[in-house]
């Protein structure tokens, strides 16, 4: 471009690109946000009443530090896998006779008890046996099932056995001995389901580990899988600690949550990703604190989430096993509450921190790091708000500028406004003349310019924000001069 005079001799400066403008815009919108972000940090230690937590989540105002407390969740999570991997060490699980064998007796029986049953089938010669209440889906009677593990027994001591509990089954119901149907289960049928499960888990890590890497990239399919391998330690732990049986139920109930957890990781990724492109590529920002910014972005999505997947969930785990007597429910209901829970854990304190961490040794944002620390520049972490407004600021100001401008990524060239200023290309941060303009406009925006050098209006006292309210966003300032945009 060439100055208005057509005077000159090839060498005036040319006015800023709409792209350099565009860079401009948002590297100031990034500084605005962080010094309200600094100036809300003083008056919450000054002992501002700012409104409680669960407000300010869902009004996009919580900046809180997950990745800076990793220490505490990957303490936390390997406490229990710990103890988990002890226990199973020592006690292992208690499986059901699907998966070991053994024999079961179901009697119906409307006055029979549990602990009537229980007492009984110890009289016979059984030790601890496992008994349980059901319910007749067909007519709704009441139903015993006894279970116990007689394979170590000899055939003659096991056959004789299974007689005296058929026997005094019948005898605490009042019932014949034939009304006592007897089972003897064996090994295969479990044996199969746990060989059928293993291959599933391989194909579905293979194939979740091909997406996200083609998807996203490789560290996050990395960080993700970690999660998922999270939550399966976490459940067979519980499960070991708390000797909860395992049947063919749980194991489809935990196979079931690891796509749960897989879903709600990749969210948050995704937004990871949208934020790299911006504020990641301004290099105004460490790719710990993108991270944060984004799980606070997410965070309120989250928890609605897994409170809408847990609380169902929960409520067929109390109503049907506790208050109808459906042990199948229980069984699996049981899996279903403690994997969605660890699930919604793992997404936001394992999976995201982890990937902060392995980010952070990329040469790229090493030297960011370096350099915020270096200069001093790292400010309060930004809030969902403050990234909103970022963007709406950035966004007028590209509207007001007269002609469509193309910004399909969003990306923030690093050291744009510098390079500019340097070249001549770019006016200083005053609103002074452009190099487009002939002599004589030299002088102050025109009264219709938004926002000019005063700083667009603020004091320098504080933030002239209303109490927990953002603004709508700022129009930016003008630069090279160039008088009103139409």
């Amino acid at each position: 471009m060439t100055s208005r005079d057509g005077g000159g001799d090839g060498n005036e400066p040319v006015a800023p690109s709409a792209e350099d403008e565009a860079t401009v815009e948002l590297e100031e919108a990034f500084d605005e946000e962080l010094e309200l972000a600094a100036e809300e940090l003083e008056l919450e230690t000054a002992g501002a009443k700012r409104p409680n937590v669960f407000l300010r989540l869902y009004r996009g105002e919580t900046s809180f530090d997950f990745i800076g407390n990793r220490k505490w969740w990957f303490g936390v999570s390997a406490l229990i896998i710990v103890l988990g991997v002890i226990s199973l060490g020592t006690r292992g699980l208690n499986l059901g006779i699907d998966f070991k064998g053994g024999q079961s007796w179901l009697v119906t029986s409307q006055n029979l008890t549990v602990a009537q049953a229980t007492s009984a089938v110890e009289s016979a010669g059984v030790a601890q046996p496992t008994v349980v209440q059901l319910k007749n889906q067909v007519n709704g009677q009441k139903q015993i099932q006894v279970q116990v593990d007689l394979n170590s027994k000899t055939p003659d001591v096991r056959n004789a056995i299974e007689i005296k509990v058929q026997n005094a089954l019948a005898q605490a119901a009042h019932v014949s001995a034939s009304n006592v149907n007897f089972n003897d289960v064996g090994p295969t049928w479990g044996g199969q389901v746990t060989s059928k499960a293993i291959e599933a888990l391989i194909v579905f890590f293979i194939a979740v580990t091909a997406y996200i890497s083609v998807r996203f990239e490789f560290k996050m399919a990395v960080a993700a899988i970690v999660a998922v391998i999270h939550d399966l330690l976490v459940t067979v732990g519980i499960y070991s600690l708390t000797g909860f049986q395992v049947t063919p139920d749980t194991v489809i109930a935990v196979l079931t949550v690891l796509g749960y957890s897989l879903y709600d990781t990749v969210v948050v990724f995704d937004r990871i990703r949208e934020n790299a492109k911006g504020l990641g590529a301004s290099g105004r920002i460490s790719y710990s604190d993108m991270v944060n910014l984004s799980m606070n972005q997410t965070l309120a999505r989250s928890i609605n989430t897994s409170l809408v997947a847990i609380i169902p969930v929960f409520s067929v785990l109390v109503v049907g096993s506790f208050i109808l007597g459906a042990t199948t429910l229980q069984n699996f209901g049981l899996a279903l509450v403690i994997g969605l829970t660890s699930g919604a854990y793992s997404s936001i304190f394992i999976a995201s921190p982890l990937l902060a961490l392995m980010k952070e040794r990329e040469p790229r944002y090493t030297t960011i790091r370096q350099r915020l620390e270096t200069r001093g520049e790292r400010a309060p972490l930004l809030t969902p708000a403050a990234a909103a407004a970022m963007a709406g600021a950035a966004g007028s100001g590209n509207r007001s500028s007269g002609r469509a401008r193309a910004q399909t990524s969003g990306v923030i060239r690093p050291g744009a406004a510098s390079s500019a200023e340097r070249s001549g290309t770019g006016a200083p941060k005053g609103g002074g003349s452009g190099g487009a303009q002939s002599g004589g406009d030299s002088g102050p925006s025109s009264p219709g310019t938004p926002n000019s050098a005063s700083g667009g209006g603020r004091s320098s006292s504080g933030s002239t924000r209303p109490g927990g309210n953002r603004p709508p966003p700022r129009p930016r300032k003008r630069k090279g001069g160039k008088g009103k945009r139409r």
